[in-house]
């Protein structure tokens, strides 16, 4: 399970939601999990490209497109 949740953490068309919706955690719940389970460059790494991925976050990501239409 741990695998397969850091698999679709580090993918980049997998929102939160969608991770929320499979296993039950939360945004913030993958975050502490990731922290824990990753080497110290790599969660720095990963949370710097997360942050700025409007595809991690389905709200924005909608969001986005409304506004480009």
């Amino acid at each position: 399970m741990l695998d397969g949740l850091v698999r679709m953490a580090w993918h980049d068309r997998t929102p939160f939601e969608q991770i929320q919706a499979r296993t039950g955690l939360s945004e913030a719940d993958v975050i502490c999990l990731m922290r824990r389970n990753l080497k110290r460059r790599s969660f720095t790494l990963w949370r710097a490209r997360v942050s700025g991925r409007l595809t991690k976050h389905r709200k924005i990501f909608e969001k986005h497109l409304r506004l480009e239409e």
